[in-house]
Formats: C-alpha cells, structure tokens, sequence
C-alpha cells in the first residue's frame, strides 16, 4: 500500500525545450573520462599509470580515506591521460576505449538470497559503491555507515527533467534486482517515490516502501522527500540513489559485468537534437550535441543545480540531462522598470508572465541585476517546503555558526533544495553555493 505525499509550496518552471520520446544509440566516443570533482569531498589515490589496459569494470582510483570505495573505468581501453589541476590535484582520468568493450567478470549472484556483506562487496568492488549518496552532506557514502534508510527518487519535477517512466521501461528487471541489492545494506526500509504520471511497472515493484508525491518543484527532490518521510537527526545517515543507477546495481548481479549504460536527455531552447541518448558513463560531449556558438550555454543538468560544460568535454558522472540555453550577453534597457519585458519568467512579478501560467519561457544564464544585501521579504519560503528557516540557515552558514546550522536544520538539506530559493532571492547571491560550504565545514568540524 502505497503512502500519499502532498507539497505546496514550490514553483514548477515551464521552460522550452523539451526532449521528445525517442531513444537513440549515441556513437561510441573515442574517449571517455571519470572526473573526481563529481564526487564532492573525495581525495582520490590512483591505482594505474598513464599507458596501463584496462577491462571494463577495472579499479582506475579508490578514496584515500576510505580505501573501500572503488571508482572503476566504464570501458575497456587504455589509460589515456590522468589530467590534474592545481596542487596536482586530479581532475579527470580519460581512457581510450576499445572498438568494443571486454569486461570483467565479477560473476552472476542473486541478491535476495547472497547474505548481505557478500552482496556490500560485489557491491564495492565493482565500483557500484559510487552511485550510492549520503545523508547528510550529500556526498559518496561510507561503506562503513549503515543507513536506517534507503531512497530512491522517480519523480521528475526539475525543469525539463527527463522522464524516469520511459527511461526504465525496458530496464525492469535490473531495477528490481538492485532494488533487491540495496535491501540488504539497510535494516530499514527501501522507499521509492513516484507520481500520478510514473508508470505501472515503477508502482508494481516488489520490496519497497511506495509514495505518491504530489506536488511542484522540489517535490521530485529526494531530500524533499527524506524531510517528509524519515527526517534526519544528528547521527543519522540515510542513502540515496538515482534510478538509473540502481538499474545498474541490477545488471551487476544480472551478469556478473559492470555495464555503465546512461541514458541522458537533451534538452533546452537551443538543442536541435532534442531526444533520449543512450551513452556510457563519462562519455563526449560531442557525441550526443551539435556544434554550438559561443553564444549557447552547455549545461551538465538542469538550468537549477547544472554545471557549465564545454562541447570539448565529457558528460558528469550522474548527469541524466544535457541543457543547451543562450548566454545572458545581452542586457536589457531600463530592465529595471517593471512590466518592461514580458517575455521573461518573474517570480516576484516584475513582468505579466504570471498571466499566462502555462507558457513556456526561454531562459538565458542572465542573473538581472547584481549582488545585493539580504532582506526579509517570505519570498525563500514560498519555495521551500521543509520546516526549516532558510535565510537563518543561509546566514549561519555565511558566518560558519555551526551550534545555529545545527539547530536550523542543515543535517536535512543539501544545494539543490536551496535551488529555488536562490532562483526566486532577489538578492542574487550564490546560495547553493553557501549550503555547499557550510555543509562542508561541517563534515571538517563534526564528521
């Protein structure tokens, strides 16, 4: 029996652009690349030199704090480049990939009936471990924690999000054997979330705790959810884990392979090719998009919570979506007249769009108007549906006040919950970027 969740406060954006429902095989990228910086807060140590082979499924790094956790190569090929930053930090590991992919085999096990550190392992070892997140903090999970609960998120209410229902539908069976896989790294329950819209096969999944989330944006959030559900305390860690991501915890089990198969949407105002592409994890930009002016904004994301990408680059670990926008290059005059420009979506009702509450706005990556002073106005509130404050929060993180971050909830919220908040805050600051430090000032001070 499944359970209802009802938000209402939150704001769906409608935005051009949509990826129509066509699945196509992108071509196989000459180059593929794990990038360390996906996983926030990890300290990687490399086990393989520039020139070494490797079989799909091979250890390229593990976290130099938790040798455990193993990030294993997508592909087979060779060790191309390990690209580093400053204080040679790592920053990319790119491999040159064979014509066709030769994996290891770590053997097929069911996982309902493997004891549970056996099914950890498999879990580990093949490099699995890295799809799984932690909360609080929102970073890799400690394969030494136990989780009084796992969730899983099959509510798209991001902007342009890619729809879950047609992503799995051919992927049922894998869900539910990594459903069956992560079962046994928790003593609590699995919960999994889906909407009105989600498909049958998705509310028809056996072992989980089912809730219907009704709601705009953030519903589809997972730390929404968590807050709604089994809100965290300090102590506490629960795990998260994407969709797609537990299909491919499934094939593992499945086949015994570490297949990194994605399917990753494009999207956005300026994409000609707007469909569903099935990719390998860290694959090329340019396999999935058309060349772009300079002009055109490359988003690994949503336009909320993305990352600005290159056309020369390789898609972000977890990224489902690929969001191609204008850059706000061009200003607007007496923009700060009211009414001026209709065009645009006004949360704060500086032009009529909230007139014509079904259109479809063209965003560009203009933020109108430059940083300013915080001021009260309830605004952060009518988009956050968590009993927290946030500009209290904000402000405690900003002054590193770890007794007030504590006591305003910062256990419960990571950046993208405060995704909203920083597109409707009229004072234009960074605010994701403020819970990030103030989360990792955190894991330094308390762990």
């Amino acid at each position: 029996m499944s359970k209802d969740i009802r938000i209402k406060r939150g704001l769906s954006l409608k935005l051009e652009g949509e990826a129509e429902k066509e699945l196509v095989k992108a071509p196989r990228s000459k180059t593929y690349a794990i990038k360390p910086p996906d996983f926030h807060a990890l300290v990687p140590k490399m086990v393989l030199k520039e020139g070494a082979k490797v079989l799909a499924g091979d250890e390229l790094f593990f976290s130099k704090y938790t040798d455990e956790l193993r990030f294993t190569s997508p592909v087979s090929g060779t060790l191309k480049e390990i690209k580093r930053g400053e204080k040679r930090k790592i920053m990319e590991v790119i491999i040159e990939a064979d014509p066709e992919d030769t994996y290891r085999d770590f053997g097929k096990m069911d996982a309902a009936s493997s004891d549970a550190e056996a099914v950890k392992q498999r879990v580990l070892e093949s490099g699995c471990g890295a799809f799984i997140n932690q909360r609080p903090y929102d970073i890799v999970a400690d394969p030494k924690d136990t989780p009084k609960a796992i969730f899983i998120s099959a509510v798209s209410t991001a902007p342009l999000a890619p729809d879950w229902g047609f992503i799995l539908k051919d992927k049922v069976a894998a869900f539910q054997e990594g459903v069956d896989a992560l079962k046994k790294l928790t003593p609590g329950k699995v919960h999994l979330a889906v909407d009105a819209s989600s498909a049958q096969y998705l509310k028809d999944i056996k072992g989980v705790e089912l809730h219907n989330v009704k709601g705009p944006h953030p519903a589809g959030n997972v730390g929404v959810q968590i807050h709604k559900i089994d809100p965290i305390n300090q102590g506490d860690r629960v795990w998260t884990v994407n969709p797609e991501d537990v299909t491919i915890i499934g094939n593992l089990f499945l086949t015994g392979k570490f297949i990194a198969d994605k399917t990753v949407a494009v999207t956005g105002s300026e994409a000609t090719n707007r469909k569903y592409f099935s990719i390998t994890i860290g694959a090329e930009v340019a396999d999935i998009i058309n060349k772009v002016d300079e002009d055109v904004r490359i988003i690994s994301g949503n336009v909320l919570t993305g990352l600005k990408l290159a056309y020369d680059q390789h898609i972000s670990f977890f990224s489902n979506e690929v969001t191609l926008i204008p850059e706000g290059n061009n200003y607007r005059a007496f923009g700060w007249l009211p009414f001026t420009y209709n065009n645009i979506h006004s949360n704060s009702r500086t032009s009529l769009s909230f007139l014509f509450p079904n259109k479809k706005f063209k965003p560009t990556t203009n933020l109108n108007g430059e940083e300013r002073a915080l001021v009260v106005t309830g605004e952060m509130e009518e988009v956050l549906p968590m009993d927290v404050y946030p500009m209290q929060l904000i402000k405690a993180c900003m002054a590193g006040d770890i007794e007030k971050m504590e006591n305003l909830g910062i256990y419960e919220v990571s950046p993208e919950d405060f995704a909203l908040v920083e597109y409707v805050n009229t004072s234009k600051i960074e605010i994701q970027e403020v819970i990030r430090l103030g989360l990792d000032l955190m894991i330094t001070e308390v762990g």
